[in-house]
């Protein structure tokens, strides 16, 4: 496994708030899951947040891109930067039509995915060949 490079757009802080976001919003999801709460403002203003750094995320690599810097594995990049900021209203969309513990649920687990998929983003960035 390669480590991300220093000229990586998808890397530092702008990695790191998005994750550390979206494990803040997951823990509270799981405590309103256990706690039989279906989903609060809180958590839906936690998506909202999310879904700006990975706009903010989205928009640096793209402009990276667009500077002629060149993801290791550009199809499974490109998939991975998309399905990264459809993740957020994917979850409010669900949650919303889950006004139970399990909306709840729903939030707390794409919150877990989405660390997930930036640290791929960040892999697929720096792929050195096959």
């Amino acid at each position: 496994m390669t480590s991300v490079g220093a000229d990586s757009p998808v890397d530092g802080i702008v990695a790191t708030v998005p994750i550390v976001l979206s494990l803040l919003v997951a823990v509270w999801a799981l405590v309103a899951a256990v706690r039989h709460r279906p989903p609060d403002q809180v958590q839906f203003v936690g998506l909202a947040v999310l879904e700006v750094a990975l706009l903010v995320l989205s928009v640096l690599a793209l402009v990276a891109v667009g500077g002629g810097d060149r993801p290791g594995e550009p199809g499974a990049f490109f998939g991975y930067l998309v399905t990264l900021v459809c993740l957020p209203p994917l979850a409010w969309v669900l949650a919303r039509m889950e006004p139970t513990r399990w909306g709840s649920a729903i939030v707390c687990a794409v919150c877990l995915v989405a660390p997930v998929v930036v640290v791929r983003l960040q892999q697929t960035w720096e792929v050195l060949g096959g």
